[in-house]
């Protein structure tokens, strides 16, 4: 017993010591740093959902990025004046080649864990793009990028378009015979710029393609200015998530004036530790078991040669489609030659594409005359305007991803490559109309089903005779829960901006006064025409307001 009894009065005399220590070490932290300010930010809750967990996705596939490209850089010599290979890849031994290519034959063969490094780092990256892109889809399709989020969104576009130039400069680093492929075509849509793009062809390569200065200025490139632009904006982006405060799904005591979920630490950060872990653990797997881009089996560039079946990666593919499915089109202007198949998929596709993802949440605020601070997210049958446009845009997408393969495609199937690239012509127009109209009605019916759902009840299976003698389903009440987040969905939109008369102002017109004729009757035929698809029909109308006059268990309603 007194052995024990001075056990514990030792571990007692320990822990206030550490207290002690600790407590010191604090108020010595405090006097120099914001340590005591950056408490409440410990406390900050955070949803617990696993859509919110795409963006740390792509912030841990970042930070696999830096570190694995950190050691690659320790070897690589981005050169391009050229060698004789004498290393272990025998079958290439005595080839001529560039520095580029032999410094990455060494770090697959001859570093020790080469190999494995660089396709960690080749499927981080692909990871990396992967989750900004779905991330933003579930940013567009809740309506997250609705005021006060709209610079964030704004960033996180400009986050992906920066992630594809790093992506496809790492891509071309190898100077083996498919990423010098890339580069004669990049060379090719730089060429189809009018008046100016043979200036900036030259300015790039230095010299008539390939020259001898385009590597070391990806280089450059990719290890310096382009991540460097990028972990700026992540930290801008993580700023501004800590500052607006996070977006939530619609549940019984959330609002728009709090935030539910678990504290930053240490709940928060015991998921989201254990989330980077495991895109540690699969993309060390992935590097060690799934072989990618073996440049040694395509060989170094040149330029008279080019490979069969060449394929990019999957984040610039929608580009190589687009030029495979558009007509060799061209137009000779005053002695000038205007490549519009080049021109229109290349350059023009893409700059509309950004354009249009910069440009929505401020169109879509038009449109509405919603001006509203939003902190609760959408479900996307609640907007099936929002929705149907969201995935007509993927179904483009990837009806030219898979046009990017064409070739590929139609050796493999065993059918016409001439017949294939006119069906995909055909959907490219078709499809994504196809898929508006279907998806809008979807989300339209889902609408009416639930509020039948709170109308009937939800059904018991389970009959009983009426007095009459007849039979009827029995149904019980839906749950509290449910019943709010219904309800939350089908609150009315903003109202419909009223046509605008003969002067342009309107009616009570919610924000087109100083607006003309012409653009007052765009904007309320448009917002007519996304706040009806908002709207359930008729008779769910009329369910769902008599059923917003029910008491629903003491659930608080969501404010608006």
């Amino acid at each position: 017993m007194i052995f024990f009894r001075r056990s514990r009065l030792k571990a007692r005399a320990v822990k206030q010591k550490t207290r002690q220590a600790a407590g010191r070490t604090t108020e010595a932290l405090d006097a120099r740093l914001p340590v005591a300010e950056g408490g409440g930010l410990l406390r900050k809750p955070f949803p617990d959902h696993w859509s919110f967990l795409l963006g740390e996705l792509a912030l841990y596939s970042l930070i696999v990025l830096v570190l694995t490209g950190v050691y690659l850089t320790l070897f690589f010599k981005p050169g391009m004046h050229e060698v004789v290979y004498h290393g272990s890849y025998t079958p290439l031994s005595g080839v001529r080649m560039s520095e580029a290519f032999d410094s990455t034959l060494h770090i697959s063969f001859d570093v020790r864990g080469g190999l494995l490094i660089r396709q960690m780092h080749h499927w981080a990256a692909l990871v990396f793009l992967a989750a900004i892109g779905v991330h933003l889809l579930r940013v567009f399709f809740t309506g997250a990028f609705r005021k006060p989020r709209e610079v964030n969104w704004m960033i996180g576009v400009t986050l992906f378009l920066l992630a594809l130039a790093e992506g496809f400069a790492g891509y071309s680093l190898p100077d083996d015979l498919l990423s010098g492929t890339g580069l004669r075509i990049a060379q090719g849509i730089m060429l189809s710029l009018p008046l100016v793009g043979s200036y900036i062809s030259m300015f790039v390569f230095g010299a008539e393609f390939p020259g001898h200065d385009v590597i070391p200025r990806l280089y450059g490139a990719h290890i310096l200015l382009l991540p460097g632009l990028i972990l700026a904006l992540v930290t801008v982006h993580l700023i501004l998530v800590f500052y607006l405060k996070h977006t939530q799904w619609a549940a019984p005591g959330r609002t728009n004036r709090n935030v539910v979920g678990k504290p930053l630490f240490p709940q928060f950060m015991a998921t989201s530790g254990g989330l980077s872990l495991m895109v540690f653990g699969v993309t060390a797997f992935l590097g060690g078991v799934a072989q990618i881009n073996p440049v040694w089996v395509y060989g170094p560039y040149r330029p008279d040669q080019a490979s069969t079946g060449a394929q990019p990666d999957w984040y610039v593919g929608f580009l190589e489609g687009a030029l495979r499915l558009v007509p060799p089109w061209e137009t000779s202007v005053a002695g000038h030659t205007l490549m519009w198949n080049v021109l229109l998929p290349a350059v023009v596709l893409p700059l509309a594409m950004f354009a249009l993802l910069y440009a929505y949440p401020f169109a879509e605020a038009w449109v509405t005359g919603d001006r509203r601070e939003h902190h609760l997210c959408d479900r996307p049958r609640d907007r099936p305007v929002r929705t149907a446009l969201g995935a007509a845009a993927v179904s483009a997408y990837a009806v030219l991803l898979l046009a990017g393969g064409n070739d590929v495609a139609a050796a493999a199937f065993g059918i016409s490559l001439n017949a294939l690239t006119w069906v995909l012509r055909t959907a490219l127009i078709v499809l994504p109309v196809l898929v508006f109209v279907v998806v809008k009605r979807v989300c339209l019916a889902l609408r009416e089903a639930e509020l039948a759902r709170l109308a009937e009840g939800e059904e018991t299976g389970r009959m009983r005779q009426t007095v009459e003698g007849g039979y009827e389903e029995e149904h019980r009440p839906v749950g509290d829960e449910e019943r709010y987040v219904v309800l939350y969905g089908s609150m009315p939109a903003p109202p419909p901006l009223p046509a605008a008369g003969r002067d342009g102002s309107g009616d009570g017109a919610v924000e087109g006064a100083g607006e003309g004729v012409e653009a007052g009757r765009l904007r309320s035929a448009l917002s007519h025409w996304f706040a009806a698809g908002s709207q359930p029909r008729a008779d769910s109308r009329e369910s769902g307001r008599e059923l917003r006059g029910r008491p629903t268990g003491g659930s608080r309603s969501p404010d608006s």
